[in-house]
């Protein structure tokens, strides 16, 4: 395992840990929160709000720090109000908990519309597989034909894990199979469809590069739905905590 990471507030930067730790849901901590559009009762996605990629959230020891690239910080507990929500998640519904603190005003102000802060259901606000995995081989691939950086593109695709193997997209032929991934286990289910924001700077959330296109010169589409696939989403089968090994 060469990288292991996800956001805790949905559609905020990827950010990179040590260890991950499975849960049967998923990864602890996996988009625990998202952002509310109230009167819409829409949860926040980030192809339709790309300046969350360049939010920086992190759990702090009193609960959340989020951080804008202005350098303006809100930190402090997220405290439930004990109101409730329901509100569309890609066409399903989705209860979630409003949240107080300092975080929504911040946030209001960097998207330009009044949004809250929410606590999400485990899994509640995740597209699809609990987990996703990309093999180094594939970032290789990508990287030589966009000539970004490896880690780079690891942020823009926003996978669980980072596993290495060599051969580009190596991880399709893994859908069926079980991985061990050190004392967790996953089972691959499909592989994953690719968007517009895999474009989108993953510090700045600024527009610029051309992924996708990369991506399409090499890569057929979908027979059945024609969208660009890479990387493979996963179940947990084995619940345990993942290291990332830093000598790979």
């Amino acid at each position: 395992m060469v990288r292991a990471g996800f956001a805790p507030v949905k559609g905020t930067r990827h950010q990179a840990y040590d260890a991950v730790t499975l849960s049967p849901r998923g990864p602890v901590g996996d988009r625990a929160w998202c952002l509310v559009d109230v009167e819409q009762r829409r949860v926040l996605r980030t192809v339709q709000h790309p300046s969350l990629v360049a939010v920086s959230a992190v759990p702090s020891p009193d609960g959340l720090a989020i951080s804008l690239p202005s350098g303006a910080v809100a930190s402090g507990p997220v405290l439930p109000r004990g109101e409730s929500l329901t509100c569309d998640y890609w066409g399903r519904p989705v209860a979630l908990d409003l949240l107080d603190g300092p975080h929504s005003a911040l946030l209001s102000s960097h998207l330009g519309k009044p949004v809250r802060l929410a606590a999400a259901p485990p899994g509640g606000v995740v597209y699809a597989g609990a987990v996703t995995l990309v093999a180094t081989g594939t970032l290789r691939e990508l990287a030589s034909r966009t000539g970004l950086p490896m880690a780079d593109l690891a942020a823009r695709f926003r996978p669980t894990f980072v596993v290495d193997a060599d051969e580009p997209h190596a991880e399709d032929s893994w859908v069926g199979d079980e991985v061990d991934l050190g004392p967790a286990r996953v089972r691959i289910t499909s592989r994953v469809p690719r968007c517009a924001v895999v474009d989108l700077d993953p510090v700045t959330g600024k527009r610029g590069s051309r992924v996708l296109a990369a991506l399409a010169a090499y890569r057929p589409r979908d027979v059945g739905t024609g969208d660009l696939l890479l990387g493979v989403d996963a179940e947990v089968v084995v619940p345990g905590t993942v290291a990332v090994d830093r000598t790979a």
